[in-house]
C-alpha cells in the first residue's frame, strides 16, 4: 500500500474497521504520516523571528518503569499523545518532575548539548523528593542524546535559536489512595525555539510580588516538580496585564529576601561584586545559575551567594535573571509597591552583556570549552 494510500485509509474519519488497541495503533501511524508531511515546510520557518513556543517535532522518547525503579528499555517513537488512566498519580496528586535543556548547531553543524548529567542529577534528586524512581545518569543522557539525533533536522541554524528539549517523569500508574504511583513514566520531547521574552537579549520589567509566594521552608521550592509552576501562573498573567514581564518572590516567612523570578533566578551587581540568593531550599538550584557563578568567578568576579533583600535588589547597579529558557536576561526595572528602579537606563548592562556572551559562545561551541561542559552528539 502506496503512504498515500495508508494515510487515506487510517484517517480518523475512514471507514477502515479494525478492533480493539490495533485501531488507536493504526490511527497512530496515521498520525505520524501526516505529520511527517509537515517537514516540508521546515525550510519555510523564519527563524529571525521565531518566539518560543510549542512547535512539535518529529520523535519523542518514551520508557515505563515500576516503583522500585526497574525500567523497561526505552524506545523512540512519533511524537503523539499518551494514554493515562484517569486514576494516574500525575493527575490525582500531582507526582511529576521534568527538567529543562538545550541543543544547538554550530557553525560547521555540529550539535551540541549542555551540561546534561546536571539535568540527570536533579531529575534524581526531586524524584527523591517526589518518591519516584528515576534514570539513572547514564540512562537519561542516552535518552537525550537519542532524542535530539531523532529530530536533529529541527535544530535551528547556529545563532537563530536552539532545540528546547524537555525531560518528564510522572507517575502514570493508577492509584486512589494517597500513595505513590505503582507505575511510572520517563519521556523526552523537544520542540525549536528563540527567545524566551519579546524583544530578544532586551531588558525586561520584573513586579515584586508582595502577597502570593512560589515556596515556603520545608517544601519543594527547591525542586523541579510540576506542582511548583501552576501556582505561578496567576501572580504572572496579572503582572503580565499590567505591562510587566514576569513576578519576583519573597521569602514566606519575613517576606523581605529575594527567592526567584517565576522560571529563573537572580543575581544582582554592585560594584565589582555579583550576589544571588542562597540556596536554601526554597529556591531551584538553576543549572545556568551555577553556570555563571562559575563562569564569573574565572573572569576574576567576587560572587556571593546569600540572602539579598529586596531593598539590596533594588539599590544594585545591574540586575540580571538565568535559566535554560531566559539564558541570561538584563532586568530594566523592578517595580515594589509603588517605587520603581530602573537600571542602566533600561539598556543591557555591562556584566549582564559579558556572562550572556561568554555562555552562549560556549554553549555554542564557537569558544573553548575550558570547564568541559558541552557535549557533542555524533
Amino acid at each position: 500500500m502506496t503512504e498515500e494510500r495508508l494515510r487515506s485509509s487510517l484517517s480518523h474519519n475512514s471507514t477502515y474497521h479494525v478492533r480493539g488497541s490495533k485501531v488507536q495503533q493504526l490511527h497512530a501511524v496515521a498520525d505520524a504520516l501526516n505529520q511527517t508531511s509537515d517537514l516540508d515546510t521546515l525550510e519555510g520557518i523564519d527563524w529571525d523571528n521565531f518566539g518560543f513556543g510549542l512547535r512539535p517535532t518529529d520523535f519523542m522518547f518514551v520508557m515505563k518503569g515500576d516503583l522500585e525503579g526497574n525500567w523497561q528499555k526505552g524506545q523512540l517513537r512519533p511524537f503523539g499523545n499518551l494514554e493515562v488512566s484517569p486514576s494516574a498519580g500525575v493527575l490525582n496528586y500531582g507526582q511529576g518532575v521534568f527538567e529543562g535543556m538545550k541543543a544547538y548547531r554550530t557553525a560547521d553543524d555540529r550539535i551540541l548539548i549542555f551540561r546534561p548529567e546536571e539535568n540527570a542529577m536533579r531529575m534524581i534528586n526531586g524524584a527523591e523528593r517526589m518518591s519516584m524512581p528515576a534514570p539513572d545518569v547514564d540512562t537519561f543522557v542516552d535518552a537525550v542524546k537519542k532524542t535530539v539525533l531523532a529530530n536533529k533536522r529541527w535544530v535551528p541554524p547556529t545563532g537563530k535559536g536552539s532545540l528546547y528539549i524537555r525531560p518528564l517523569l510522572i507517575g502514570t500508574g493508577p492509584i486512589l489512595g494517597l500513595a505513590p504511583a505503582p507505575e511510572y513514566t520517563f519521556l523526552i520531547y523537544v520542540s525549536p525555539v528563540g527567545t524566551y521574552f519579546k524583544g530578544g537579549l532586551s531588558p525586561i520589567d520584573l513586579k515584586v510580588e508582595t502577597y502570593f509566594h512560589r515556596a515556603a521552608p520545608g517544601g519543594t521550592g527547591g525542586v523541579k516538580t510540576i506542582s511548583n509552576y501552576a501556582p505561578v501562573l496567576k501572580t504572572q498573567l496579572m503582572a503580565k496585564g499590567n505591562g510587566y514581564s514576569d513576578v519576583l518572590y519573597l521569602d514566606a516567612i519575613e517576606n523581605k529576601y529575594v527567592e526567584e523570578v517565576s522560571s529563573c533566578n537572580i543575581f544582582m551587581v554592585k560594584g565589582k561584586v555579583i550576589s544571588t540568593p542562597e540556596l536554601a531550599g526554597t529556591i531551584l538550584p538553576g543549572i545556568t545559575r551555577k553556570s555563571i557563578i562559575q563562569l564569573a568567578r574565572s573572569r576574576g568576579y567576587e560572587v556571593n551567594e546569600r540572602p539579598v533583600s529586596v531593598d539590596e535588589l533594588l539599590a544594585a547597579d545591574e540586575v540580571f535573571c538565568t535559566g535554560t529558557a531566559v539564558v541570561v536576561n538584563p532586568v530594566g526595572s523592578i517595580t515594589h509597591g509603588t517605587n520603581r528602579v530602573q537600571y542602566n537606563n533600561g539598556a543591557v548592562g555591562r556584566v549582564s552583556q559579558e556572562l550572556y556572551e561568554a555562555l552562549t559562545t560556549l554553549q555554542m561551541g564557537v569558544s573553548k570549552d575550558e570547564f568541559d561542559w558541552v557535549v557533542e552528539l555524533v
